[in-house]
């Protein structure tokens, strides 16, 4: 066939993301405050909007039955955000429910705005010095990166996430384990348990409850804390009170020892927390409330106060729609007036997405309410998105800087999220942790003159129950940086 020119046409589908549905999507991942900030730039943009603070939001709310089922929520669209004089309110009923077929035409842009959710300009300037100085780490970002990678069981990563909110600037933890024990439902043991992981996560002296403790971990890290050096760190209020003799007595060594020892301590970061960014104290506003019903079972709904309380003045628009105006005034009011009624009901959304994921992680979490996090279920975004019809993507940006106060404290939404392995026998899955505990324990135990290949790892746990692939257990091997069997037959062979 001759290579020629030639035009074809072809039919086909896309799906071409408006302005507007893109903003609508950015604004689930937003947090409250950062919410707040894109509303007030919109207030002052559009002239049609209007801040509604006399009326009270009527935010819907779920519940659950003894069975922790939810009965049915009140309509989607008797969700009302005030109608005061002079203005008419424009209500989820009375506009498309669905984001996609927003404006399709794609002419209106509702603001701009970035991922910190500050109102961006249109003029193009550069951004001001301060705003590209490097930002400095805080000590609580440092540690989340540190539990990110420390392969923590769902319960375990709940416990240490837990932890680090009480740390201080310091690096010293603020209150007692007896009250992160009693409020997650746990045992002692299990919190010291996880705090000892936490004490190796950088800088050395994290998570100490004292001074002391603070000196022994850096001194372990040194190798440095024999039976010596240990009476001296739990003997420092004498080194206060400079009673060196008597300490020495206890240490068992002589004054020139003491010295010698002191000047070790001096060495050490009597406060490791404050080499980074002092955190802002800035309190945890939450999203959603949860609290006990009197029937039985849990009652979810959204917090009144995080949520913008903004109305299209209708009057008003009337008003100047009356007034003699040019063409481009016209289109710039029928512009602001289609602006309005976005954010409206782009803000209705995103309420009522925001209730439906929350109430799903509560039903499926409902024996970590009840029982404490041990009973903690492994869940994964799928999960979620699956039973209430949405897609992963949504439910992950749903879960991102929300916030649910529970019987239990204040956790963020997707500290309830975490990798599972299914059973073979149909019940209950696996966490992921604990396949990796099992693939180390059979590897540790394993014969150096039969070393498991993956394809028997894979027959071994199946055999115990767990629904895995071999790429699966290849994956959480290589995550233990435990070598391949070739590599451990080299590694266990008897010299020769």
């Amino acid at each position: 066939m001759a290579i020629t020119p030639r035009l074809e046409q072809r039919l086909g589908q896309s799906l071409v993301m408006t302005p507007q549905l893109q903003q609508a999507i950015k604004l689930l991942q937003l947090s409250n405050l950062e919410l707040s900030a894109f509303v007030e730039s919109e207030l002052e943009a559009n002239p049609l909007l209007e801040r509604d603070d006399e009326a009270p939001v009527d935010t819907p709310e779920r519940e659950t039955d003894s069975d922790g089922d939810f009965e049915d929520a009140p309509a989607l669209d008797d969700l009302s955000l005030g109608d005061p004089a002079g203005s008419e309110m424009v209500t989820a009923g009375d506009l498309d429910a669905d984001l996609g077929g927003a404006f399709e035409d794609g002419s209106v842009t509702v603001g701009q705005f970035t991922a910190s959710g500050e109102g961006g300009g249109y003029d193009g300037e550069l951004p001001d010095l301060e705003e590209t100085l490097a930002e400095k780490k805080t000590l609580r970002a440092h540690l989340e990166a540190q539990l990110a990678i420390a392969h923590l069981s769902p319960a375990d990563s709940l416990i240490a996430a837990f932890l680090i909110d009480m740390v201080e600037d310091s690096g010293y933890l603020g209150a007692p384990l007896e009250e992160a024990a009693e409020t997650l439902g746990t045992d002692i043991e299990t919190i010291e348990r996880v705090l000892a992981v936490l004490q190796t996560f950088e800088p050395t002296g994290v998570f100490a409850r004292d001074l002391a403790e603070c000196m022994a971990l850096q001194l372990k890290e040194r190798d440095r804390y024999d039976p010596v050096m240990q009476i001296f760190v739990e003997n420092l209020q004498l080194v206060a009170d400079r009673a060196f003799s008597k300490l020495g007595q206890l240490c068992g060594v002589d004054v020139e020892d003491i010295t010698d020892m002191l000047q070790e301590l001096r060495e050490l970061d009597p406060k490791p927390g404050l080499s980074f960014a002092p955190d802002t104290a800035e309190p945890v506003i939450p999203d959603v409330l949860m609290v006990r019903h009197p029937k039985g079972g849990w009652m979810v709904e959204l917090n009144a106060e995080t949520l913008p309380r903004v109305l299209v003045n209708q009057h008003y628009h009337t008003q100047v729609h009356k007034t003699p105006m040019s063409r481009e005034d016209r289109k710039y009011l029928a512009d602001q007036l289609q602006s309005a009624n976005w954010l409206v009901r782009a803000l209705h959304q995103r309420a009522t997405t925001i209730l439906k994921v929350s109430s799903e992680i509560v039903r499926r979490q409902d024996a970590f309410f009840q029982k404490g996090v041990s009973h903690l279920k492994p869940m994964v975004l799928r999960d979620v998105a699956d039973e209430i019809e949405m897609h992963e993507s949504t439910v992950s940006r749903v879960t991102s800087n929300k916030y649910i106060v529970t019987p239990r404290g204040i956790f963020e939404l997707k500290y309830f999220f975490s990798s599972s392995i299914s059973a073979t026998d149909g019940g209950d899955a696996h966490s992921a942790e604990a396949v990796r505990h099992r693939i180390k324990e059979m590897i540790d135990a394993e014969s150096p003159k039969k070393i498991l290949s993956d394809d028997k790892l894979v027959k071994l746990l199946v055999a115990d129950g767990y629904d895995i692939a071999r790429r699966t257990v290849a994956k959480y091997r290589e995550s233990l940086k435990i070598g391949s069997s070739v590599e451990r037959r080299k590694q266990k062979a008897p010299p020769t």
